[in-house]
């Protein structure tokens, strides 16, 4: 049963309605109820297209190559830079929808395509608008660390210290006046050859816990700088890529409660052949999401069944461990297990209903939609 948004009650269909006779019912069909999918890692804010460096990638340039000859990360950054705050609003909305209507109930969102303050805290102010439009529920991360400005291309210390010493304090400063009610946001890193090094990433990381932000890290995309235990030993609530992890960070992940966030869309978009070590991190007892990465580079995917389709591929997990992934655990990813991911009493009334009659059609069948009605906060919209 449902009741100002949130579940109040669970059990036989028939017990429910002997109690309750007045509350209006909704009649599933004898098909699957399940939670709402959580995407713990998404970039789903920028401007712009790169559809012209994925035929370069299909003509041999790797995506690091990209980066380095000043496409990849930077290009979208121009376009985002040169964005309206009604151009990010009209562009995120379309793609969050599509999100919505393929199951996503919530979802985190990152900064990360300005790389200046003024242009970081537009992507926020934008977020911050559409979380309040509904209906899919927004958890903000800031991502000013996701590549070196284009200013300070030959300064990367220089950009470190402006995250440090600017660009954190006015978010801290900005956040209570713009955001209310809300968590402070995530800070996040990425972690990688060509990006931040593991000192540069530790100094950033450290300013932002001192400064009560929870903490993110992209560690192991391409490289093994030893981001992901780093990520542990700070208390990240994620640490997000690990397709180059190695067996000590492994260990260390299933010591801790930072969870572990595969990408499968990424290595699929980049048509590489590596992917998370998933069931190596669970054989750990590490706990496991799954996330689209959504974002125009590597992974335009807004369908979190797409990557279950591909989780029980190459992560080799079976449908139950790939929906608890792209559930639960991913709620756990974004510092909401309390709230949502999983049917329960006091949770958020956060559900789906697929047009099929078993659960395991999700990683079995990919390429179009099972979600036929997605329940959020307990009112209810026919896909």
């Amino acid at each position: 049963m449902i009741q100002e948004e949130k579940i109040t009650a669970l059990g036989d269909s028939a017990d429910l309605r002997a109690a309750h006779p007045d509350e209006p019912a909704l009649d599933a069909g004898g098909k699957v109820l399940m939670p709402g999918f959580v995407d713990p890692h998404t970039h789903a804010i920028w401007a712009g297209n790169r559809a012209a460096e994925f035929e370069m990638r299909l003509q041999g340039k790797t995506y690091m190559e990209i980066m380095a000859a000043g496409g990849g990360i930077l290009s979208t950054v121009r376009a985002t830079r040169r964005a309206t705050l009604e151009r990010l609003l009209a562009e995120t909305r379309l793609r969050l929808w599509n999100m919505f209507s393929y199951g996503t109930t919530t979802a985190e969102v990152k900064t990360g395509y300005g790389l200046r303050t003024a242009t970081e805290l537009r992507m926020l102010q934008a977020l911050l608008a559409l979380e309040a439009e509904g209906p899919l529920e927004i958890a903000c991360t800031f991502l000013g660390a996701h590549a070196i400005a284009p200013e300070y291309r030959q300064d990367p210390e220089g950009y470190t210290d402006l995250l440090c010493k600017t660009m954190l304090p006015v978010l801290k400063d900005w956040w209570p006046h713009h955001a209310h009610h809300l968590e402070m946001p995530f800070v996040d890193v990425f972690c990688e050859t060509g990006a931040f090094s593991l000192e540069q990433t530790r100094r950033i990381l450290e300013t932002a816990r001192t400064l009560g932000f929870p903490l993110k890290i992209h560690a192991d995309e391409f490289d093994n700088l030893g981001g992901t235990s780093m990520g542990v030993e700070l208390g990240a609530v994620s640490a997000d890529h690990l397709v180059a992890t190695s067996a000590a960070d492994i260990a260390a992940l299933g010591s801790s409660d930072t969870v572990a966030v595969a990408l499968p869309c990424t290595p699929f978009g980049l048509a590489e052949s590596h992917y998370t070590p998933a069931r190596q991190i669970l054989e750990a007892g590490g706990l496991l999401a799954i996330a689209t990465d959504l974002n125009p580079g590597t992974a335009w995917c807004e369908s979190m069944q797409f990557a279950i389709a591909l989780a029980c591929r190459y992560l080799r997990l079976t449908p139950a461990q790939a929906i608890a992934a792209a559930t639960i655990n991913a709620a756990a990813a974004i510092g909401r297990a309390d709230r949502v991911g999983s049917i329960e009493v006091g949770k958020q009334a956060d559900l789906l209903i697929l047009n099929v009659d078993d659960y395991r059609h999700l990683g079995y069948r990919f390429g179009a939609n099972l979600v036929q009605t997605v329940i959020k906060k307990g009112k209810v919209y026919p896909v």
